[in-house]
C-alpha cells in the first residue's frame, strides 16, 4: 500500500520531455529576434581603442599592347615552326643585382622588351605588377609564347623564364639577359635550357639554323651543358657552323667538382682549407662538341689520346709511316710524334676550319713544345703532312680497287689511326668512313704487318641487346665488314674508363698479320722497356706519357665480359660461346701427390731402363682408379699450373747451352721440347709446358685410341674467327684444360692424342 501511494504522488508532477525542449527552443528564437530588431546599428557603435583595418590595395598593374598577332602573320613572318607542339625553355636565375633596379617596374619592363627584341622574337603585350612592399612580377606574351620574371630586391635576386615555340636558338639570349638584367657588381648567374613538348625527331642539318644538331634531349651538349642549372660556371667559347659540322666549345665547372692537384698547387691549398670540398677555385674544364657530341676535353685529353694511340703503336715492332684519319684537335698527332721510330705522319682531315678553331681555343691539344726534336706546334713539325681532303676519297683514289692515283710500296703505312666520330653517331662526314670499300682501301694501304686502330664509341654493357639491333648496330656492321675482309687476320677490342666520358670508351686494333698478338699480349715489363726505348724525351724532364705504361696496357689485354656477352648474342650463336666457363655439372678428377693410391682417382706407374746410376724412367702410365664419365675434367689444377714461356725466352736458353757447362739448362730445354706446346692464340709466340702429373699421361698417335682431349674441340670451320672476345678472353684456359673424350672405366689407362694441342 505504501509503495503504490508513492507512485501516485510522483505522477502528479510529470512533464513530457519533448514538450519541454520545444518550449525552450521557441523561447530562445523569439529572444534572439527581438534583440536583433531593437539593438544598436553598426554605425552607432563606438568601441574605444579598436580600429578596423582597411583592405590592402591590389598591386598596380601596367598592361601594354605592343602588336596584334594578325598583323604579325600578315606581314609575312614564317610561323610554320610555331605550330609544332614543342618548344625551348630557358630558365635564368641571377643574384647580386642592385635593389633599386629590381624594384623599378619601368626599368625592368624596358629590359624585358629589349631582351625580346635582341632575341629576334615578337612581343604582343606585357603586364607588370608592382608588389608591396617591394618587388615586381612581369609576364610578356610573345607570338612565339611568353617571357616572365619575378624579383626580390632585398635579396638582389631575379628568376626569369623564356619559352618559345619553334627551332630558333635560345642560347644566345643568355648573354643578352645577363647584360640587360645583371645590373650589379658581384653578379652570379645560373641557367638551364630544356626542350619541351613533342618535336619532330627527324630534324635535318640546315645551314640556316645553327641549332639543328642539338634539338635533342639526348645530345651530349644538351645533357652536359645546357640542361644543368646548378653549374657554378658555364661559359660559351665558340658556337659556329663550319662547312661540315657544328662546333661548340664550352668552359664548365660542375657543382660538385673539387680542386685538382694543379688547382691546389696554384692556390697553395693547405690542410683544413674549406675550399678543398667546394668548387670555388676549380679551374673550368673546356669541352669540344661536334654536332652536339662530346669529342674531347682539356682535363682528360691525355688519357683519351694515349689510350687511342699507344696500344696500337706498341703492337707494331717498328712503326715508321703513320696515317691519321680525322683528329683535328692535333692530340692524336701529338701522341704519334712521341715515337722515335716515326719518320712521317700523314693526317687526312676534311675540316680545315675546325683545325684552326682548335689551334686557337684548345692549343694544348696540338702542343709539342716539350718534346725533344719536335716543333712547338705538332702541325708545324717536319714529320707532319697535313692533307685537307675527304679521307674516304683520299684512300680510295690511292689504294682502292679502282685507284686513280696508285702509290708505291714505299708510301704504304705501318699504322693507320681512325680518329673520327664513332660509327654509332651516324655523322654526315664520318658515316662513310666505316663502309667496306673504305675499310678495304685502308687495309690495302698497310704494310704486311700493318695495324689499323679505330675508336668505336661507348663500351657495351651486359644489358645491351643483340649487337646487330639497337644503338650498337652500326658498330656491329663495322665488325662484320672487317671480319669479311681477306686482309684482316686478328681483331682486338679494349676499353678505358678514364677518358672523360660518362661511360668507358672503346677501341679496336685490326691486324693484317696475326704476329701483332706477340706485342699486344706482351708482358708489362716488355711494354715498359719498349716505352723506354721508343718514346722521345722532354725538355721539362717529365715523362712524355702521363697515363699509358706497361701495366695500363696489361689491362687492355682482357676485354671486359660485356664484349663476350654481347658477342654471344649473335645469331646463330658462335661455336666457342658454349665454352665460356667450366661446366658445373661435370665432375673434376684431380691427382694428389700427398694422398694414398686408394684415395686418388688415378694410379701412376713407371717403366725403368738401365742399371745403377744409369737407371731411369723410360715411360710412365696413368690409370683410372674409378669410373670416369665422358666430359669430366682431367687434372685441371695441374694443367692450370703449366709454365708459360715466350719463344724468345726459350731461344735465349738455347743460346746459353752453346756456352757449355750448364747441363741443367740443357735438360730443361729438352723437357720443354718434349712436354711443351704452343698457344693456339696464333701469333702470341708462347709455349705452355705441363709440369704437373698430367705430363705423365702417355701419348698415342691415333686420335681414335686416345680418351683424353682438349676442353674446347677444334673449331668446326677449321680456323678460329678473326674476331672473338671468347677466344681472346679465355685463350689460356683453352690452351691447358683437358677432358675425357669418352667414358673411361676403372683400370683403363689414360691416353692423350699426340696432336691434341695442334688442332685449331
Amino acid at each position: 500500500m505504501v509503495d503504490r501511494q508513492h507512485q501516485q504522488d510522483d505522477t502528479r508532477y510529470a512533464v513530457d520531455i519533448r514538450v519541454f525542449v520545444s518550449v525552450i527552443v521557441i523561447a530562445m528564437a523569439v529572444s534572439f529576434g527581438v534583440g536583433v530588431g531593437l539593438g544598436p546599428s553598426n554605425g552607432s557603435m563606438n568601441v574605444v581603442g579598436i580600429t578596423k583595418p582597411s583592405p590592402a590595395p591590389l598591386p598596380s598593374v601596367t598592361s601594354v599592347q605592343v602588336a596584334e598577332p594578325e598583323t604579325i602573320v600578315a606581314s609575312g613572318v614564317d610561323i610554320q615552326d610555331l605550330h609544332e607542339p614543342a618548344g625551348q625553355h630557358l630558365l635564368v636565375d641571377i643574384k647580386g643585382i642592385e635593389s633599386d633596379f629590381l624594384d623599378s617596374e619601368e626599368r625592368l619592363a624596358k629590359a624585358m622588351v629589349d631582351t625580346v627584341n635582341h632575341a629576334g622574337l615578337t612581343m604582343l603585350s606585357y603586364h607588370c605588377h608592382k608588389l608591396i612592399p617591394k618587388g615586381v612580377s612581369c609576364v610578356g606574351v610573345l607570338l612565339e609564347s611568353h617571357i616572365s620574371f619575378h624579383t626580390w630586391p632585398d635579396e638582389g635576386v631575379i628568376t626569369l623564364d623564356l619559352f618559345t615555340c619553334g627551332n630558333k636558338p635560345l642560347i644566345p639570349v643568355v648573354s643578352t639577359i645577363q647584360e640587360l638584367f645583371g645590373i650589379g657588381i658581384n653578379i652570379e648567374m645560373q641557367w638551364s635550357h630544356e626542350l619541351r613538348g613533342f618535336r619532330n625527331k627527324d630534324v635535318k642539318k640546315d645551314p640556316d639554323n645553327d641549332n639543328y644538331a642539338v634539338l635533342d634531349h639526348n645530345s651530349d651538349l644538351s645533357q652536359m651543358v645546357w640542361s644543368p642549372i646548378d653549374c657554378p660556371h658555364k661559359e660559351q667559347i665558340v658556337s659556329t657552323l663550319t662547312k661540315f659540322q657544328r662546333v661548340d666549345i664550352w668552359d664548365l665547372v660542375g657543382l660538385e667538382e673539387t680542386p685538382s692537384y694543379e688547382d691546389a698547387i696554384k692556390h697553395n691549398l693547405q690542410p683544413g682549407d674549406p675550399r678543398w670540398i667546394t668548387s670555388e677555385i676549380v679551374s673550368p674544364t673546356r669541352f669540344l662538341f661536334l654536332d652536339g657530341v662530346l669529342q674531347s676535353e682539356n682535363s682528360t685529353h691525355k688519357e683519351y689520346h694515349e689510350a687511342l694511340v699507344h696500344p696500337g703503336m706498341f703492337s707494331h715492332a717498328n712503326p715508321k709511316r703513320v696515317a691519321i684519319v680525322g683528329g683535328a684537335e692535333g692530340a692524336t698527332l701529338r701522341e704519334v710524334l712521341k715515337h722515335k721510330t716515326v719518320e712521317s705522319v700523314t693526317m687526312i682531315e676534311i675540316d680545315e676550319e675546325l683545325i684552326e678553331i682548335l689551334k686557337t681555343h684548345m692549343p694544348v691539344m696540338s702542343n709539342c713544345s716539350d718534346l725533344m726534336g719536335r716543333a712547338e706546334n705538332c702541325f708545324d713539325d717536319a714529320l707532319t703532312n697535313l692533307v685537307v681532303e675527304d679521307a674516304k676519297a683520299w684512300f680510295l683514289d690511292r689504294f682502292g680497287r679502282e685507284a686513280t692515283k696508285p702509290t708505291s710500296s714505299e708510301e704504304m703505312f705501318d699504322v693507320v689511326i681512325v680518329d673520327a666520330l664513332e660509327p654509332q653517331m651516324g655523322s654526315a662526314i664520318s658515316k662513310d668512313l666505316y663502309d667496306t670499300a673504305h675499310l678495304e682501301s685502308i687495309l690495302k694501304s698497310l704494310t704486311e704487318d700493318g695495324i689499323m686502330v679505330i675508336q668505336i664509341g661507348r663500351a657495351p654493357t651486359i644489358l645491351d641487346p643483340r649487337p646487330d639491333i639497337g644503338f650498337n648496330a652500326p658498330r656491329e656492321k663495322l665488325f662484320k665488314n672487317l671480319e669479311a675482309l681477306e686482309d684482316v687476320e686478328a681483331m682486338f677490342v679494349y676499353e678505358d674508363p678514364h677518358c672523360g666520358f660518362s661511360e668507358p670508351r672503346a677501341f679496336m686494333i685490326v691486324c693484317k698479320s696475326s704476329a701483332c698478338r706477340t706485342l699486344f699480349y706482351a708482358t708489362s715489363d716488355e711494354i715498359d722497356y719498349e716505352i723506354y726505348a721508343r718514346i722521345v724525351r722532354t725538355h721539362s724532364k717529365a715523362r712524355a706519357l702521363s697515363y699509358f705504361d706497361g701495366v695500363t696496357h696489361l689491362g687492355y689485354q682482357v676485354a671486359p665480359k660485356a664484349w663476350e656477352t654481347i658477342y654471344c648474342r649473335r645469331e646463330p650463336t658462335p661455336f666457342e660461346c658454349a665454352y665460356r666457363h667450366l661446366d658445373f655439372k661435370m665432375p673434376i678428377y684431380e691427382y694428389s701427390f700427398e694422398s694414398s693410391e686408394e684415395e686418388n682417382p688415378f694410379k701412376i706407374t713407371a717403366e725403368w731402363e738401365g742399371e745403377g746410376d744409369d737407371k731411369a724412367v723410360s715411360e710412365t702410365h696413368v690409370f683410372a682408379n674409378v669410373d670416369i664419365p665422358k666430359g669430366s675434367y682431367i687434372m685441371p689444377e695441374h694443367l692450370a699450373s703449366s709454365l708459360i714461356l715466350s719463344h724468345k725466352a726459350i731461344d735465349n736458353l738455347r743460346d746459353n747451352i752453346g756456352y757449355g757447362g750448364v747441363k741443367v739448362i740443357e735438360d730443361f730445354v729438352e723437357f720443354v721440347d718434349t712436354f711443351g706446346h704452343d698457344s693456339k692464340a696464333e701469333g702470341t709466340k708462347r709455349t705452355l709446358v705441363e709440369v704437373g702429373a698430367s705430363y705423365l699421361i702417355r701419348s698415342v698417335e691415333s686420335k681414335e685410341e686416345a680418351n683424353i682431349g682438349r676442353w674446347i674441340p677444334p673449331h668446326p670451320e677449321g680456323k678460329r674467327p678473326k674476331y672473338s672476345p671468347v677466344y681472346e678472353r679465355h685463350r689460356l684456359s683453352f690452351d691447358v684444360f683437358a677432358v675425357a673424350t669418352k667414358d673411361i672405366p676403372k683400370g683403363t689407362e689414360l691416353l692423350k692424342y699426340t696432336g691434341m694441342w695442334d688442332e685449331p
